[in-house]
């Protein structure tokens, strides 16, 4: 089976000035591939924020290599990247990242506009906020969304160009339990159509969903469960 994300014992460091350098990330090798659910936990501090950002091609490692595609991104332009991780990744986060003056409309069609200025951006975005509920706030701002319409609306823009991967960061975080399983119960649909799943949490009965529950601790993989056994890393 393929590979879509491989990341090859990478590295992170922030120079901190004057102060000893901060390593986030050591020894991190995590192979994903086509079709899987995966889930990446652990406690606060963890490397997990780092470990969204390496995995979806938005920032490089300090060493080792990610390979998206089968493609290393550090030998990739910058729009190259940008290219392939949007056609690549859809990302859903915590915090929705709508843009405020767009309508629900809107802010879906502008990924679709980016990646494919051909496509019928307006047609496919009206029937992803529709298949999600939200045919009647098409044309609602952000603020005149409630947490789960706007979340909706999140999932709609991350599903804007049919991406391979959908990578999702405490997407339940800012939700109340009902909502939050409806977008858990979403997310396992879609890899049930053949969607890979990352999904990032600190909340332990979001793994459930999962078919492989990675976990780190101060930067390193310290074990990975497959069906419920775990495999102690290092």
């Amino acid at each position: 089976m393929e590979s879509l994300i491989k990341i090859d014992n990478v590295w992170k460091k922030y120079e901190m000035g004057e102060a000893e350098p901060l390593i986030v990330l050591r020894e991190i090798d995590l192979d994903i591939k086509e079709g899987e659910f995966v889930a990446i936990t652990g406690p606060s501090g963890s490397g997990k924020s780092t470990m969204v950002h390496i995995i979806g091609a938005l920032d490089k490692p300090s060493w080792g290599a990610v390979y998206l595609k089968s493609k290393n991104i550090a030998e990739m332009s910058e729009s190259s990247l940008a290219f392939l991780r949007g056609k690549t990744i859809g990302f859903i986060f915590q915090q929705f990242n709508l843009l405020p003056n767009f309508s629900a409309l809107e802010n879906v069609m502008l990924p679709i506009e980016m990646i494919d200025s051909g496509k019928d951006a307006k047609e496919r975005a009206t029937k992803l906020l529709e298949s999600l509920g939200l045919g009647e706030r098409l044309h609602h701002k952000p603020t005149q969304l409630s947490g789960g319409q706007q979340q909706r609306v999140a999932i709609a823009r991350a599903l804007a160009n049919d991406p391979e991967v959908i990578l999702a960061d405490e997407p339940t975080g800012n939700l109340d339990s009902k909502t939050g399983k409806f977008v858990m119960d979403f997310l396992e649909k879609l890899n049930e159509r053949g969607k890979t799943i990352i999904l990032i949490t600190h909340e332990l009965d979001l793994v459930e969903y999962a078919s492989r529950v990675v976990h780190i601790k101060d930067g390193r993989i310290e074990k990975e469960v497959h069906n419920g056994k775990g495999v102690k890393r290092r």
